[in-house]
């Protein structure tokens, strides 16, 4: 826990981290570096609290995974739950993730449960798959997810959960953002608002925590180099490769002012 002081008051805010900031975006694949490993270098690195990621990356058998962290001396704070929130056939894939990062994050003690939808590219191939923005029933049908899987997340693991907007996914940008806001309820859904997203996306992620801090409990930390991205826009270069070709850089060497970024929080 970090704490920040200011002409008239003092905000303690927790810092961690997830498998995301060392490149993990899949439970499994052959690329990534193994679950043990990261956690190695996460202790190492000085942390204290972690995101559990993509489900079924770090163990989801509970005394294993508890013993993983003891080693380590990690705590959680929360868990991942990534899919397609606008078709119902996809809904046993992201009950899966719901119920079982759930019950692992209430059982150590965590607060959240951050949703993603999924991407209308893949991430691999970088292929559109779907249409960059949903019709009418299509939006509706992701609000309603949403409302749902926030229900179930408190009702009964006693979870807050965060929405997480996401580049290449139906809720990116601002005006997708508010609506969201506008539409689901505060009392069970949050914002966990990444910084480097909303930036990708030319939102202004100072103004819009001023606007919206209400809802904000969950922050990513995250900054966009400036001149890959105007190349990535001109180019149209989807986010997968994007972020390969180093467009999410350093907190202090970005177009996103960190400094003002703390001052809001």
């Amino acid at each position: 826990t970090t704490e920040f002081w200011t002409a008239d008051t003092t905000m303690a805010i927790t810092i961690g981290t997830a498998p995301d900031a060392w490149g993990i975006w899949f439970p499994d694949d052959p690329r990534q570096m193994p679950c043990h490993r990261f956690l190695d270098e996460v202790a190492e690195a000085g942390y204290e609290w972690i995101e559990l990621g993509p489900y079924g990356y770090l163990p989801t058998d509970l005394p294993t995974l508890r013993e993983a962290l003891e080693a380590r001396r990690l705590k959680v704070c929360a868990c991942l739950v990534e899919g397609n929130l606008a078709d119902a056939a996809h809904w046993p894939n992201v009950e899966a993730q719901v119920l079982g990062g759930g019950e692992l994050v209430a059982a150590l003690d965590g607060r959240f449960m951050v949703l993603v939808d999924d991407g209308y590219t893949d991430l691999v191939t970088g292929d559109q798959i779907s249409p960059a923005r949903l019709d009418e029933d299509g939006w509706k049908r992701l609000i309603d997810t949403t409302n749902r899987i926030a229900a179930t997340a408190r009702d009964r693991f006693g979870l807050k959960l965060v929405f997480h907007p996401n580049t290449e996914t139906h809720v990116e940008y601002e005006d997708q953002i508010e609506v969201l806001l506008a539409q689901t309820d505060p009392e069970l859904v949050g914002l966990c608002l990444d910084i480097g997203h909303h930036a990708y996306r030319r939102g202004d992620p100072v103004d819009f925590i001023r606007r919206h801090h209400q809802r904000l409990q969950h922050v990513h930390f995250k900054n966009v180099d400036a001149d890959m991205l105007q190349r990535v826009e001109r180019e149209g270069i989807p986010v997968g490769q994007a972020s390969g070709m180093d467009v999410f850089c350093g907190l202090e060497d970005g177009l996103v002012d960190y400094e003002a970024v703390r001052d809001v929080l």
